[in-house]
């Protein structure tokens, strides 16, 4: 049976062959049978089913379209978007996300958001170099797990916080040269600490770092600080960096670098240029070198000259550092010049203990209590660098002798200084006009030197340093001196005179500038009851070498008085109540006696108002009783004192009653 005509009866099977849908001839092989009918096809389309998949695959997703004015590699993998100079002003919102590389320097980019840079996981290489980035929002760079290398570098960026760099786990290369940057958080490189190899941080504003952030650093190999503004540098800050093979610290602002164990391990050089891999190259150069004993384990070491040059003492300013030989590099113990002298407060008051001292390095000042305790900040007491000790509120058994101690690393000095604690003063009234001291500033006259102030001057003489009789303090009051000194004119080329002079109560040192034809000067505004050092130098110019140059002619220490100043005047307060109180009584005192005027001038006058007298003839008062009728009635005599009676209301009309009111006859 042939095929046509079954398949209207029976059903195909699903999975059999499929059959033709046309018969060919054995001889010509064209198609001579009709076509089949419309329920014969249903089973071939069934058949044609298995042939095509049974789902397409899924199609690669169309590459975002490239920025206008950048170039795209998309054809290839690592996809990359190059926009260099190309004037963008943000950064393109139609970054095609799978990028590995993207290069957007020299343009105008002003900040960098937390959008531009979403979802960018596989981005490798970022450069936002030479824009005018100011400001990197918190998480910009979150989604940036897989990010390489940042370069941010010729930007305007002032600070680097904790969560800008936030996510950069596998960062290698962080480029912020050329910034403004003037902080650094001490947790800005907290997920990229142990990956990091390349910090850059030059030609910034830089003035302090987290030295213990950057301790934290283990695997990175060049570290540029240089063209900052470093005044220090703390022992040991290098010492955990065991990688490390570069490091820049040029044109700081550093005196002193301190010893680091880094530096003794590894052999240093000036260039990296053929150096082993074991070795640091280490440059310092541009830096105001203080070349003193401080600096002589680094001279010590094997380096070649990079032109590294001191910068002071005077004696060694302008050599080259490794010019200078070892025994050079010298430190000068402390000298304590100047201290506070005997104190005395009494209880509840602050108190002030000063303390200089000079060397090579600049000496620290430590207090020690007169129960032999280190003194620091507390609550009762501050410890200031300039080696003042500040007692908030003395108390009784504060009192004894302190002691100070200026150490440096060629040794230490101590002086002593002693406090008195007193009773505690008794309470003032405010409207109190007794006499008190003059204030400080307030002038007075030039009085030779009493032997109150003699006593005080010898005493001061005798805490301090001793006292040069070339310069002498002929007169001097509360608040100005007369100063002396003997005539240098031998001296050659003299120019002039400087007095140099400070208070006992201040760290300020005045100088005054005097004629060479001078020999005594009067010093005005000075403070009463102080002690003052001072010393005259004599400047001229030295023949061998051309320089201005100075030589002491004498020192002394003195002693203003304590002058008086006269009684004021009362208090604001105290006049005001006064005058209140002298206005009240002079009124009050004028009601009285006016009162007592007019009752005399009542009694003299028998009880009548004055300007009136008695009438010649007898006058009687007849009174009517009216029911309250008005009429003009003259004033009854004082009635007689009667008991209280009912409330009755009685109007009484009273005419005079005389000869010429007499009734006359019907």
């Amino acid at each position: 049976m042939s095929l046509h005509k079954s398949l209207p009866r029976t059903l195909w099977t699903f999975g059999q062959p499929c059959p033709s849908l046309t018969s060919s001839s054995p001889a010509d092989g064209i198609s001579s049978r009709p076509p089949l009918p419309a329920m014969a096809v249903l089973p071939l389309l069934l058949c044609l089913l298995p042939l095509a998949p049974a789902s397409s695959p899924p199609q690669p997703a169309s590459p975002s379209p490239c920025p206008r004015r950048c170039r795209c590699q998309t054809q290839s993998l690592p996809l990359s978007v190059l926009c260099p100079g190309a004037g963008l002003l943000f950064v393109p919102p139609s970054l095609d996300r799978r990028a590995a590389e993207l290069r957007l320097a020299d343009n105008f980019i002003a900040t960098v958001r937390r959008r531009d840079l979403a979802n960018m996981t596989g981005l490798l290489h970022l450069s936002l170099s030479r824009n005018t980035i100011r400001h990197v929002a918190a998480g910009a760079f979150a989604d940036l797990r897989a990010l390489r290398a940042l370069h941010l570098d010729g930007n305007r960026l002032t600070s680097l916080g904790e969560g800008q760099l936030r996510g950069l786990v596998n960062l290698r290369h962080l480029i912020l040269s050329n910034n403004q940057l003037a902080a650094l958080a001490a947790g800005a490189l907290d997920d990229c600490a142990e990956t990091l190899e390349d910090l850059d941080l030059s030609y910034n504003n830089l003035e302090q770092l987290p030295w213990e952030a950057l301790g934290r650093l283990g695997n990175v190999n060049t570290l540029g600080l240089d063209h900052n503004l470093l005044a220090s540098v703390p022992a040991g800050a290098f010492s955990r960096l065991h990688k490390l093979a570069r490091l820049d610290m040029t044109s700081n602002r550093l005196t002193t670098i301190p010893p680091d164990p880094l530096f003794s391990r590894l052999p240093l050089l000036a260039r990296p240029r053929g150096s082993p891999a074991s070795a640091l190259v280490l440059a310092f150069g541009g830096n105001p070198l203080h070349c003193n004993c401080e600096l002589v384990w680094l001279r010590r070491l094997a380096r070649e000259d990079d032109l590294e040059a001191c910068a002071s003492p005077p004696a060694l300013g302008g050599r080259y550092f490794w010019a200078v030989g070892e025994e050079e590099f010298v430190c000068e113990p402390p000298v304590v010049t100047h201290r506070s002298p005997p104190l005395a407060v009494p209880a509840g008051r602050p108190a002030a203990l000063r303390c200089r001292a000079v060397g090579d390095p600049e000496p620290r000042v430590r207090w020690v209590s007169p129960q032999g305790r280190l003194l620091g900040n507390s609550s009762r007491a501050r410890a200031f660098p300039n080696g003042t000790l500040e007692l908030l509120v003395t108390e009784p058994g504060d009192g004894g002798i302190f002691t100070c101690i200026a150490a440096n690393a060629a040794g230490e000095a101590t002086a002593a200084v002693e406090l008195t604690v007193g009773p505690p003063p008794p309470p003032q009234l405010a409207n109190s006009t007794s006499c008190d001291p003059p204030r400080d500033g307030e002038p007075d006259a030039l009085t030779p030197p009493s032997a109150a102030s003699a006593s005080a001057s010898a005493k001061a003489a005798e805490a301090g340093p001793p006292t040069d009789r070339g310069v002498q303090v002929t007169e001097h009051g509360a608040t100005a001196a007369l100063v002396q000194w003997p005539d240098q004119r031998p001296i050659p080329g003299i120019r002039m005179y400087q007095i140099q002079y400070n208070s006992s109560a201040d760290d300020i040192l005045v100088y005054r500038m005097i004629p060479a034809e001078s020999s005594s000067f009067l010093l005005t505004d000075l403070a009463s009851g102080r002690t003052y050092d001072l010393c005259v130098l004599a400047v001229y110019e030295d023949g061998a070498t051309g320089l201005t140059a100075t030589r002491p002619v004498g020192c002394n220490r003195f002693s203003t008085e304590p002058a008086l100043r006269p009684c004021g005047a009362p208090h604001a307060p105290f006049l005001g109540g006064t005058m209140i109180i002298a206005l009240g009584g002079v009124i009050v005192a004028s009601v009285l006696v006016f009162i007592f005027v007019l009752l005399m001038r009542y009694k003299v006058h028998g009880g009548q108002p004055p300007g009136k007298t008695k009438a010649s003839a007898p006058v009687s008062s007849v009174c009517s009783q009216t029911n309250g009728a008005l009429g003009p009635t003259p004033a009854p005599p004082a009635p007689e004192p009667t008991a209280p009676r009912a409330h009755t209301v009685v109007q009484l009309d009273c005419e005079p009653w005389g000869p010429s009111h007499e009734p006359t006859g019907p």
